[in-house]
């Protein structure tokens, strides 16, 4: 690019910013035609996909309807209790048939006939019955449109069209199957009703319609040249093809496509999905669009595929996007075309200026005497600025003549400058705007840097130089702004230099004092910190045993709350001692009642044995056996008596005990509730030492960090009253330096410079350290009052105790 003119180069720029605006543009347009022709052909499929998938659902809800119909009116009759008319039952089956062409055949089956219907008696048509004798007839279409009556299947329910309404208690639909009607094997599919009777399941009713209608109906959809449409169930088998040898085959067992899976999956959820992929029936990549549809409200769903080979549905896309190309082709190369020669003609022109601009460049660069003009014959806007360029290149050769004499003059003062001199002006003059108030700017630099400086620069230079060797006693007799302000430089830096070596006398004397004070002060701050640090060590030692009295007081009442508890506990067994001698003797009392009763029996048996004796004596040898029997009760009564008397006699004793037993456990509750009370005033007696001992130990507690953060202060003043030795040498030095350093220099006045008189100062500061000397033993004794009238308070608290 460097290498080509301009041209060249805005030709190879302008070609290229066509070349792909262009590109872009027929991309973009190409593209977007391209998308849009896509879209609306894939929408016309998807839009024709639902339509035929809503017919094919209308027409499984109306089986559903029909289905439900029947079984309603069965479920009426049971819950009537109403027989159904044989003959009118075949007539309505077959008013169904007729009116919805698209069902082969109406069917019932109940798990006991005879509650619709009469059993034969041997005399009905066998068509109409099973071999149980129960009234099911299957009414199937055939082609001519007559209709054929045979015997339906016998309740099953492992039959698929009666187990799957039982399971779902609902409308269901069975997968395809093959299902012989007058000897012809069909492929249909069943819809199918549940019919209850208080809440039991009785049978089933429903419709079978053969999947041939859907496969007519699916084959009469046109779609572009040979796309076509399939029905696939929810089981994925497929209803309709126009292959008929993959009829009732699962769709997984043609074709393994991720995608067809991936479609399978959508269909469960009852979502649509589309994709590209290659066609199983031709083998070219075609438009995939499922199209799900719920089987009426079961969440049981059907898909409607539609299968549109893409160079088909693509045809008026791509002849877009072609002939977009192609024109887009053509008129970029008219647009080359034109720039290129449009390129030539202005090549030609800028070279012409080109060489003209280089001439005058070679004048104003003094390489040319003369200054060629530039030579274009046109009125166009290269005549134009060929005509501009040579106007101007006369002005500028008059100009630079004006140029040079003005920079001879400037020469000239410059010198002057050089020297060190400002009454010299520039006096030449030129058109040259910029030259001429560059002239006016320089003679007005020089006159204010004649009044700000000087006129003579040299002069100042020279005292300049005596102030860099620490000589500020030489002055400048110039009325330049900066002539005065030196010679006013160096009577301040005179003055300050008295000052300095006066201050510096001063506080070389005052270091010297403050020196001498600040001794004294480090030696008192760490008398002070060793004798604070004793008095911590000692406080924080009472403070240990003052908190182990405390911990041992809190001991001796968890142990006073232990024994209460034990005391409280042994009241308690006391009382229950109490309850239990009481039950004793209610006890003991209802076995002398007992004994009593025993007593008595015993007597009346004894009575009894008696008059049996005498009843036996009187009855001679018959009542021998009678009487030894007697005899026999009698000895037992008189033992029993004995029994009782001795039971009785224990007895006695035992309540005697008890009573006794009763009046100790008395006196043990007694002595128990003297002891608890006992305790309890023990207990407050401590809880008021316990709390004696934690004030005492929170005040030694507070005393203790007082002393410790006084201790820590008063370290901190000792490090402080090092620190400040340290500063006070530093200073010292600092003000024996500053005097050094004002004598190094020369100023007016220096050798009569003295320091300032501090002995009032140094007077205030003694008197106001005996004075603190004097306040500090009122410190110590109101400090001792302190500590004895806290011991006072604690002796009283043990007293009251």
């Amino acid at each position: 690019m460097k290498k080509l003119n301009f041209g060249s180069k805005l030709l190879l720029i302008l070609v290229s910013i066509t070349v792909i605006s262009l590109s872009l543009m027929i991309y973009i347009v190409s593209s977007y035609s391209y998308t849009n022709s896509r879209d609306d052909a894939q929408s016309y499929i998807n839009e024709l996909t639902e339509k035929n998938a809503l017919e094919v659902k209308n027409t499984l809800d109306k089986a559903i309807v029909i289905s439900n119909s029947i079984a309603n009116r069965y479920t009426s009759s049971i819950e009537h209790d109403e027989k159904l008319s044989e003959e009118g039952t075949i007539r309505y089956l077959k008013s169904l048939l007729e009116n919805n062409k698209f069902i082969l055949g109406a069917w019932f089956t109940f798990e006991e006939g005879t509650n619709f219907y009469e059993k034969n008696d041997g005399s009905g048509n066998p068509n109409y019955y099973t071999k149980a004798g129960n009234f099911q007839p299957y009414v199937v279409r055939n082609n001519d449109g007559t209709f054929t009556i045979q015997p339906a299947s016998a309740f099953d329910l492992a039959s698929e069209w009666i187990n799957l309404p039982y399971k779902n208690k609902g409308i269901s639909i069975t997968e395809p199957y093959n299902y012989d009607v007058d000897g012809k094997t069909i492929l249909m599919t069943t819809v199918s009703s549940p019919v209850y009777y208080k809440g039991k399941f009785i049978g089933a009713v429903g419709v079978d319609f053969s999947l041939d209608y859907f496969n007519k109906k699916s084959n009469e959809i046109k779609l572009f040249k040979t796309g076509y449409t399939t029905i696939l169930d929810s089981y994925g088998k497929i209803i309709s093809h126009p292959t008929k040898e993959i009829l009732g085959k699962n769709i997984k067992d043609i074709s393994r496509s991720p995608n067809l899976l991936k479609s399978l999956e959508f269909n469960k959820k009852g979502e649509s999905y589309s994709y590209i992929d290659k066609n199983i029936r031709n083998g070219e990549n075609s438009y995939f669009y499922i199209y799900p549809f719920e089987f009426g409200e079961t969440k049981t769903y059907w898909s409607f595929v539609s299968i549109v080979p893409e160079n088909e549905y693509l045809e008026k896309a791509t002849f877009i996007r072609n002939f977009s190309i192609v024109c887009g082709l053509i008129v970029l190369i008219i647009i080359i075309l034109v720039l290129i020669y449009s390129m030539k003609v202005l090549n030609k022109n800028l070279t012409i200026i080109k060489d003209g601009l280089l001439n005058f460049f070679s004048y104003l660069n003094k390489e040319s005497k003369n200054a060629q003009l530039i030579k274009i014959n046109s009125t166009d806007e290269f005549g134009q600025m060929a005509e501009m360029i040579n106007e101007n290149i006369k002005k500028t050769e008059n100009l630079i003549i004006q140029d040079n004499d003005l920079i001879e003059d400037v020469k000239s003062v410059v010198n002057e400058v050089k020297n060190g001199r400002f009454d010299k002006r520039i006096e030449r003059n030129t058109e040259n705007a910029n030259l001429e108030e560059l002239k006016n700017t320089f003679n007005e630099m020089l006159e204010t840097t004649k009044n700000s400086v000087g006129y003579d620069i040299n002069k100042i230079a020279q005292v300049l130089n005596n102030f860099v060797k620490l000589d500020f006693r030489g002055r400048i007799d110039d009325k330049g702004n900066i002539a005065v302000g030196i010679n006013n430089l160096a009577n301040i830096i005179t003055q300050m230099l008295v000052e300095n070596k006066t201050n510096g006398l001063t506080l070389d004397e005052s270091s010297n004092i403050l020196l001498s004070n600040v001794d004294k002060l480090n030696q008192s701050s760490n008398e002070a910190a060793a004798s604070l640090e004793e008095t911590a060590a000692a406080i924080e030692e009472i403070t240990s045993n003052i908190r182990n009295n405390t911990e041992n007081i809190s001991k001796m009442a968890i142990l006073s709350n232990e024994v209460t508890a034990s005391a409280s506990q042994g009241e308690k067994l006391a009382n229950q001692t109490t309850v239990s001698m009481d039950e004793i003797n209610n006890q003991v009392n209802l076995i002398n009642e007992a004994i009593t009763v025993i007593d008595q029996i015993a007597f009346q048996t004894n009575i009894l044995s008696l008059n049996a004796a005498v009843e036996a004596a009187t009855a001679g040898e018959a009542g021998k056996g009678f009487a030894v029997v007697a005899a026999e009760v009698r000895n037992l009564a008189s033992r029993s008596a004995d029994a009782a008397r001795e039971i009785k006699s224990i007895v006695e004793t035992a309540t005697v005990k008890a009573n006794d037993g009763k009046k100790i456990a008395g006196n043990m509750i007694e002595g128990y509730k003297q002891l608890n009370g006992n305790i309890t005033h023990t207990i407050n007696l401590i809880q008021d030492i316990q709390n004696a001992s934690k004030e005492q130990l929170l005040g030694i507690e507070q005393i203790n960090d007082a002393v410790n953060q006084l201790d820590q202060q008063t370290q901190q003043n000792a490090a402080v009253a090092s620190q400040t030795h340290d500063v006070a040498v530093l200073t010292d030095e600092i003000a024996k330096l500053i005097v050094s350093d004002a004598n190094a220099k020369e100023f007016a006045g220096k050798n009569e410079v003295k320091a300032k008189d501090v002995k009032t100062n140094n007077y205030q500061r003694e008197s106001k350290q005996e004075i603190k000397r004097e306040k500090s033993p009122i410190l110590k004794t109101s400090s001792h009052k302190k500590e004895i009238k806290t011991q006072t308070t604690n002796d009283n608290e043990w007293e009251s105790f």
